[in-house]
């Protein structure tokens, strides 16, 4: 076979074999294995006494707490206000702020609910009950005139859907909200009533709280009110109102 090469020089040879290089390989692997062991050993010392380390066993389940809307967001679910329908509403943890002279509410915002909207003034349906603000305009809130305005002496009430037939609506979120939250009412007087949380309150139609809700009041109060529990198809209506109680801890000039 001559010497020539057509695709190149001679195929490059193996390197050289490094007998020290081998021996240390040899020492490594033996070492990894030792360590492997080790650890397996380890292991098995701890899950037979899961206590000793701070671990549960098989049989000590860690429970999760409520979640509000079934999502693990690691804060516990707010329990809702529970009273005799004659207990005055809950307060929050705040001193409440000087009532402030009349003036016609013109806008609501919850910031913390993304809920920004106008107020309409109703009164009382033919049957008695409160009007509910029109179904075709459903980021709308209504104020119950009859009653007092935001930020004046007394509850004011406000209302609002939940949902109409085909979309969310104004007070959709309201179940969410949560004592301590603020809840800010522009009024006509260029100036914004801001309200605290004190409870949040879930309650049958059937048994609805009239005097905590409509009950004179020391202090500026704000009620909201929006439909709430299961939808009775027989009817066409929600079983439970969930009612919102907040108490005005300051305001300023818009």
């Amino acid at each position: 076979m001559s010497g020539h090469y057509p695709y190149g020089g001679p195929p490059a040879a193996p390197p050289p074999e490094n007998k020290g290089g081998t021996a240390l390989r040899t020492v490594l692997i033996v070492a990894a294995m030792a360590g492997v062991v080790t650890v397996v050993a380890g292991l098995l010392i701890v899950l037979n006494s899961p206590q000793e380390y701070g671990l549960p066993s098989n049989r000590d389940q860690l429970g999760l707490q409520a979640q509000p809307d079934g999502k693990a967001s690691g804060q516990p679910e707010q329990a809702l206000f529970q009273a005799a329908p004659d207990v005055p509403p809950p307060l929050p943890q705040i001193t409440p702020a000087p009532a402030m002279l009349p003036s016609t509410p013109v806008k609501i915002i919850i910031k913390r609910l993304g809920i920004n909207a106008p107020i309409k003034s109703v009164g009382l349906a033919k049957d008695g009950t409160i009007e509910v603000p029109p179904a075709d305009n459903p980021n709308l809130a209504g104020w119950y005139r009859n009653m007092s305005t935001p930020g004046e002496k007394g509850p004011a009430v406000l209302l609002g859907h939940k949902d109409t037939r085909t979309r969310s609506a104004v007070f959709s979120r309201l179940p969410e909200i949560k004592n301590g939250d603020t809840i800010e009412i522009k009024r006509q007087d260029k100036t914004t009533a801001v309200f605290t949380v004190g409870g949040v309150e879930q309650a049958s139609k059937k048994t609805f709280p009239t005097q905590r809700v409509y009950g004179d009041q020391a202090n500026a109060q704000l009620h909201l009110i929006t439909c709430g529990g299961a939808y009775d198809r027989t009817i066409g209506h929600y079983t439970d109102n969930v009612i919102v109680y907040a108490t005005m801890t300051s305001s300023y000039r818009s």
